[in-house]
């Protein structure tokens, strides 16, 4: 396997874009990371483009990545086509990563696209189903509904919404809230602590121009905020967006071609799936499994990354992940939070961009979002969200739900590097 680098990345504001198409935004991503890396479309070798939704709100089931990326001049090359739910970018970059890395391509690119955002709010929800066993919902539900039976914590009555899935929210919301809920009754994590990471996601944002929202809310402002579901309110939560996203990744000897190169070594780039475990079995969870092959690949250890962005559709998602990535022991991820290790300036920034819950979520691109941030940070190109020295990185990013767990889900361990 040879060595591989991320040599140019590109993305759009992640925002809410009824007059533009999902080729404008493919457009606008690619030509800012072509000119970031120096290349023009004819140096790839190889694309791999991800989407979702477009076949749901368009009608292009198919061939998307040869359709988005024949205007710009991508031709003859192989584009492969993936879906991954929301974590179909970083599958992109996985695979691309694997082109180069196995010797097949010195040169390849990973692009990311999605608009989910339309007037008709109940298709839009709906269109979120897709990211479940649509045949088994009704038991996946059940068996949620078997564990959140159980538990010993008092909800508000008017916040239990259980009907509400598909029609004025994404049915991902009742998962996380699901999950929480076993967190909050089995460790007594708080919705505060929530609040917390919410908080400061908005926080970092402010300072993100590539940011959904760029507003400051301090912690009693998430918290009396519209209730989703408990205990997510409406700024814990990702928003429905739009945007693109792209990065190009290359050989070593092909970056010894280039003028000025500002790469971004990849050390670690792992892909898996979930598994049938009871939500109990927090050993096997996707995340810890994952990010265990991802540090001994690395040759690193949770201590030893700078900064990180993880898979936050929900504060709790964020939270679940610090654990289960070993930035904190299993059942602590509120109190870490709490103690501002996450925040710029703490022990691991966590989600320097705004995180999905701020920057965004267009499904088929957040995976290269975070790619994007982490790529800036390394080259010291942040501005105010820089975090200083930083070295190494890691971005997590899952999709889709079954049984109790993520259904897929992508590592990566970057390393800044000298050209």
């Amino acid at each position: 396997m040879q060595d591989v680098y991320i040599i140019g990345v590109g993305m759009t504001r992640f925002a809410k874009h009824l007059d533009r198409t999902e080729k404008d935004l493919v457009a606008e991503a690619v030509k800012v990371c072509l000119k970031d890396a120096g290349l023009q479309t004819g140096d790839l070798q190889a694309a791999w483009f991800s989407n979702s939704m477009w076949g749901y709100f368009g009608e292009q089931h198919c061939i998307k990545g040869q359709v988005a990326l024949r205007p710009l001049g991508v031709q003859e090359i192989p584009i492969i086509n993936v879906e991954n739910a929301c974590a179909g970018a970083s599958t992109a970059l996985h695979g691309a990563w694997m082109g180069v890395a196995s010797g097949l391509y010195e040169c390849a690119m990973a692009v990311g696209v999605e608009k989910l955002y339309s007037e008709d709010r109940e298709k839009t929800f709906r269109a979120y189903w897709a990211g479940v066993d649509v045949s088994n919902i009704k038991g996946q539900l059940a068996a949620w509904r078997s564990v959140l039976d159980g538990l010993k914590l008092e909800i508000p009555p008017d916040q239990d919404q259980a009907g509400d899935a598909g029609k004025s929210r994404s049915a991902f919301m009742d998962v996380y809230a699901g999950w929480c809920r076993w967190h909050m009754a089995t460790y007594g994590t708080t919705q505060r602590q929530l609040a917390v990471i919410a908080s400061k996601n908005h926080f970092h944002s402010t300072m993100n121009p590539y940011a959904q929202y760029q507003k400051d809310m301090s912690v009693e402002e998430v918290l009396a905020a519209r209730p989703v579901i408990y205990p997510l309110t409406v700024p814990m939560c990702a928003p429905v967006g739009d945007g693109a996203a792209c990065a190009v990744v290359c050989s070593g000897d092909f970056l010894k071609k280039l003028d000025s190169p500002r790469p971004v070594k990849i050390l670690a780039s792992v892909l898996g799936s979930g598994s049938d475990r009871r939500i109990e079995e927090e050993e096997r969870d996707i995340g810890r499994r994952l990010s265990r092959q991802a540090y001994e690949i690395a040759g690193v250890g949770p201590e030893d990354i700078d900064v990180a962005e993880l898979h936050d559709a929900t504060a709790f998602g964020e939270l679940h992940q610090t654990e289960a990535l070993g930035f904190c022991p299993l059942g602590e991820g509120g109190p870490f939070a709490e103690s501002g290790a996450t925040r710029l300036g703490g022990k691991l920034p966590v989600n320097t961009s705004g995180g999905l819950e701020s920057r965004g979520h267009p499904v088929g691109a957040s995976g290269l979002g975070q790619v994007f941030e982490l790529v800036t940070q390394l080259r010291h190109e942040a501005g105010k969200r820089q975090v200083e020295g930083c070295r190494l990185a890691l971005a997590e990013n899952g999709g889709g739900n079954l049984g109790f767990e993520e259904a897929a889900m992508c590592i990566h361990v970057f390393e800044r590097a000298s050209s």
